[in-house]
């Protein structure tokens, strides 16, 4: 497991677009994720302890976000036939257990990884309603083994400012996990 930082791309960054399958097949893009009050894309995995670390705040908080107006979606970059943890059915599993109620989608060929410029899990997007960039950084300053409490207070404060249509006041400072788990060859120039 490397660490790495959260590339952060600039704000007011136009939303890429993706079509990416969940577990079961289904197919899910921006266009169809994205919520009346903004969009949160999130890169996910499910065997690096940052995101196992957060998995159910998190998803407690995106249940609440969602049912207030904002898209919420994961997206799992990592490469499954090296890391078989990584498989949309263990996916499915861990989104169960974590109580996730956003879709859940693989992007086995990296593309919105790279579209995205993402770094490590998790890593978190959040789009104001015209789809530009409005927050990137942390949900909080938990970390395993840190004794800070998962309150999700930072990502919490510009939800919650994009939910209202204001300008995000919270300082925005870089998400750290695990690098995101390149196909040999495929790593951008931003890792390593």
């Amino acid at each position: 497991m490397v660490s790495v930082n959260s590339t952060m791309v600039p704000l007011g960054t136009e939303a890429p677009p993706f079509e990416l399958p969940d577990p079961d097949g289904a197919i899910w893009t921006f266009d169809r994720v994205a919520g009346p009050s903004g969009t949160l894309v999130a890169f996910l995995c499910n065997h690096c302890p940052y995101v196992q670390h957060i998995a159910v705040p998190l998803g407690a908080a995106a249940a609440r976000w969602r049912r207030q107006g904002l898209g919420v979606i994961g997206i799992n970059s990592n490469d499954p036939q090296a890391y078989p943890d990584e498989v949309p059915e263990r996916m499915a599993a861990n989104a169960t257990a974590w109580q996730w109620t956003f879709p859940y989608v693989s992007d086995a060929d990296q593309t919105a990884a790279h579209a995205y410029r993402a770094a490590c899990t998790p890593d978190f997007y959040l789009y104001d309603t015209r789809r530009t960039l409005a927050y990137r950084g942390r949900f909080d300053a938990a970390r395993p083994g840190n004794g800070v409490p998962v309150t999700g207070d930072e990502l919490e404060a510009a939800v919650a400012s994009v939910l209202a249509g204001e300008e995000i006041e919270v300082g925005q400072l870089p998400s750290i996990g695990c690098n995101i788990k390149w196909r040999p060859g495929n790593e951008p120039a931003w890792f390593g």
